[in-house]
């Protein structure tokens, strides 16, 4: 009643791109998108976490309907009740299952306790901080402080020594280590391709890694790393530049990076080489799973010279344009244009940008 009904919410990889792409170009969808997640939780007990068919799947991991939500109220997108959104955020927050409560009680999860333990830890972490993030815009001041504790998690699965995420057991580390290890601690992934989730706290994941010349490096170690992983054979870590991973969704957010380092041209040579090489006009023409729309609207928006590194934030990563003239027509009549003068193959790092005609001089 009231809103167009969807189906088929593959949250662990289309929070990433995907739904911050339809608050683009699909309002009102998004609006829609987020009365069907509340509709599911009145009628199921629950938001939902990958649905299929008007079935949850209980596939991979996270409650990364927060994601989807806390974007649009951010994006002062309207049409769903937002208190409802929040309780049902909340109440996604605290169900005792799937790690969640060790993860509650002890601010991270041991591979004893719970599979994927780290990249669990990780994405709960994140998706509280989507939550305070709606806290604060609704004025729920003590769940806003509760939350904003909670996103800190992250921090404890960081292992300073070696400068990655590090399975933990036993309250020590994991050993021995190999950060190039698949194994299932993570989810479809290893050390160095998680050890840059953070999003919710890019500032604090510098400074774990030693401040921004030290992180910058940690980066290009990742780029330049031996492709080769080791432990259990994962078909979906494919599109591999080093040990960073196109073809699965962890690594999609991590060549933009290098902006919050002072490194920008990086992130436009890193962006510009995903897009040309990962990317061809034939039926196998994408590295990985497209996941239901996160391959391609990676894709859609590194093309049109930006990309969301934090759904739930207002900010916008700047990569590098691969067309002259990119126009997002809107739903309330007006286009965002995006002009990039001489683009070519070669040419393709920003020299300048202006912002409505003023100079912009930020990444």
């Amino acid at each position: 009643e009231g809103f167009d009904n969807y189906t088929v919410f593959s949250l662990w990889d289309t929070f990433r791109a995907a739904h911050p792409l339809y608050t683009i170009i699909d309002q009102k969808r998004t609006a829609d998108f987020i009365n069907t997640f509340l509709a599911q939780y009145r009628q199921g007990g629950r938001l939902p976490v990958w649905e299929l068919a008007a079935n949850e799947t209980d596939t991979m991991i996270g409650y990364h309907s927060v994601s989807v939500i806390a974007d649009a109220v951010i994006k002062g997108i309207g049409g769903f009740d937002r208190e409802l959104a929040f309780e049902a955020m909340k109440h996604s927050a605290e169900l005792k299952h799937h790690g969640l409560g060790p993860f509650i009680d002890h601010g991270y999860l041991e591979m004893d306790v719970e599979r994927e333990s780290v990249s669990k830890t990780l994405e709960y972490a994140y998706d509280d901080w989507c939550i305070a993030v709606v806290a604060k815009v609704l004025n729920h001041e003590d769940d806003y402080q509760r939350y904003m504790r909670r996103a800190q998690s992250y921090k404890n699965v960081f292992d300073r020594e070696t400068g990655f995420v590090r399975p933990r057991t036993n309250a020590g580390w994991l050993s021995p280590f190999e950060p190039r290890e698949v194994n299932f601690s993570f989810t479809e992934a290893n050390a160095w391709q998680y050890t840059f989730f953070a999003p919710q706290d890019i500032a604090g994941l510098i400074d774990l890694l030693g401040g921004n010349e030290k992180f910058a490096r940690k980066l290009d170690g990742l780029f330049a790393a031996e492709s080769k992983t080791t432990g259990r054979e994962q078909a979906d870590i494919t599109g591999l530049i080093g040990q960073y991973a196109h073809g699965n969704e962890p690594s999609h957010h991590v060549a933009y990076l290098y902006n919050f380092v002072g490194q920008p041209w990086k992130t436009q040579s890193r962006v510009r080489q995903i897009m040309d090489t990962f990317y061809k006009p034939m039926p196998d023409g994408l590295i990985g799973n497209e996941d239901c729309g996160q391959m391609s609207a990676w894709y859609v928006l590194s093309a049109s010279g930006f990309y969301p590194v934090t759904p739930g934030s207002p900010i916008y990563s700047i990569g590098t344009p691969l067309f002259p003239e990119v126009r997002f027509n809107l739903e309330n009549g007006k286009s965002f244009v995006i002009r990039a003068n001489n683009v070519s193959t070669r040419n393709f790092y920003i020299q300048s940008a202006r912002l409505n005609g003023q100079p912009y001089s930020k990444s």
